[in-house]
């Protein structure tokens, strides 16, 4: 594991007055465990707090960039801020190689567990927030979220749920049924996972830090299983 916060500064393009936020952006929960530190030192704060700085920079962008009507404006900012389009964004950052985790962690996969890759983008730019402002925020998401190719697939993203139904209702006899099965972590950090059952049987499931999200995800996985 690289441990150099300069060097995660140079591929970010941004400079820390205050390296604590950065540190903490990059520290799991597992690791404040191992070492009986504050819980505040690790990233679920800033996360909880970088997941609405994100989603209101996409829409701002959206809103000036793409003239299209709410819903499509919607559908698209979902695809810039779900999990699959952050974990991208943290592999073309390294986030891996800096991210401080806990041995036990760390042995289960942690290092390269999707929402954990997806929660230190998240962050990563509340951390530039408190540290640099709105405008330097803004300028981090703008070039690694909401680059040209992302936001060009994001137009041609499917609504999934929109999708299975079409789909379902060509049999009129048919049954489309979305059922919450799981929910963990604490009130600012939640994660649900759901699934989607045709005529009673499960057909894909999924998980989502909202319950929107987790039945989209299961009706991706439906989707992908049934070839549609």
């Amino acid at each position: 594991m690289k441990d150099s916060i300069k060097e995660y500064e140079e591929i970010i393009g941004y400079s820390f007055k205050d390296s604590t936020l950065i540190e903490t952006a990059l520290t799991h929960s597992s690791y404040t465990n191992e070492h009986r530190e504050p819980s505040a030192l690790n990233y679920e704060r800033l996360e909880f707090l970088g997941d609405s700085i994100l989603g209101f920079f996409t829409a701002e962008y959206l809103f000036e960039h793409e003239h299209c009507a709410e819903g499509e404006l919607t559908r698209m900012r979902a695809a810039l801020v779900c999990e699959a389009s952050l974990v991208t964004v943290a592999e073309e950052l390294h986030i891996g190689d800096f991210l401080r985790i806990g041995r036990g962690e760390e042995a289960s996969g942690g290092r390269s567990r999707k929402s954990v890759m997806a929660d230190v983008v998240e962050a990563t730019i509340c951390a530039i927030y408190l540290d640099g402002g709105e405008t330097a925020a803004r300028e981090f998401v703008r070039k690694f979220v909401l680059t040209d190719d992302r936001v060009a697939a994001a137009a041609q993203s499917e609504d999934f749920k929109t999708t299975l139904q079409e789909y379902v209702q060509r049999d009129r006899a048919s049954t489309l049924e979305y059922k919450l099965i799981g929910e963990s972590g604490p009130d600012h950090h939640k994660s649900f996972e759901a699934v989607v059952l045709i005529n009673g049987e499960e057909a894909g499931r999924g998980q989502g830090s909202s319950k929107k999200k987790a039945e989209q995800s299961a009706a991706g996985d439906a989707c992908h299983r049934l070839g549609v």
